[in-house]
């Protein structure tokens, strides 16, 4: 079952959205790309993650279960609001309040995580939001999250960003392809809005 972000990026939908997922276990993308470290053990210090559109958490919390320094990154404070209720170890938590549009990342990120978020980005801002999260990523470094398609309900908001599955695959060439899912049907969101989902389940290593 689909359980993702509502169609209208208002705060009180935001709010009823952080809500309705309260609770809810990490994103099978995420997992998989957990299991890709774990399977190889290349990295011996610390391991570094990126949670773009980190939301309430559920992400976030797994990472740093697993004992990884965290940066978590999200366009509505009331996100981090739900973060810090939750018990985490905020030693290796990190907070940064920005939208896409000016996003900016540090170097040597082992992995950056994007569930369901990138698609909030408007189409004119997401190529360099696109070239920020390939170049801070480490050579061996894993991007795992979503993108929606051109069929998805969601093409008719001009303020996101959707990819045929060609775009998909020209933005994943830097990549070796670990997972790349296409789901289509109709469904309803994590509020109970009806839609039509057309959405890329997205793991990928950057090339050495």
């Amino acid at each position: 079952m689909i359980q993702t972000t509502p169609s209208h990026a208002d705060g009180q939908n935001w709010a009823n959205y952080y809500q309705a997922v309260e609770g809810r276990p990490p994103r099978e993308t995420l997992l998989k790309a957990l299991e890709i470290f774990d399977a190889t053990g290349a990295i011996e210090r610390p391991k570094f993650a990126v949670d773009l559109g980190c939301g309430e958490g559920r992400d976030t919390v797994e990472l740093l279960r697993r004992g990884w320094r965290v940066l978590a990154v999200d366009g509505e404070q009331k996100a981090f609001d739900r973060l810090f209720d939750r018990p985490i170890d905020r030693d290796l938590l990190e907070t940064q309040l920005m939208r896409f549009e000016n996003l900016s990342l540090p170097p040597a990120i082992d992995l950056i995580n994007a569930s369901f978020c990138l698609p909030f980005c408007p189409p004119a801002d997401f190529p360099n939001l696109w070239e920020t999260i390939v170049k801070s990523l480490n050579p061996g470094g894993i991007f795992c999250g979503h993108l929606f398609g051109d069929r998805d309900s969601w093409t008719v908001y001009p303020d996101r960003s959707h990819h045929t599955r060609a775009q998909v695959e020209k933005l994943l060439e830097p990549f070796t392809i670990e997972l790349l899912n296409e789901e289509e049907h109709p469904g309803v969101t994590a509020i109970g809005e009806e839609k039509y989902w057309h959405i890329f389940h997205i793991v990928a290593r950057k090339k050495c």
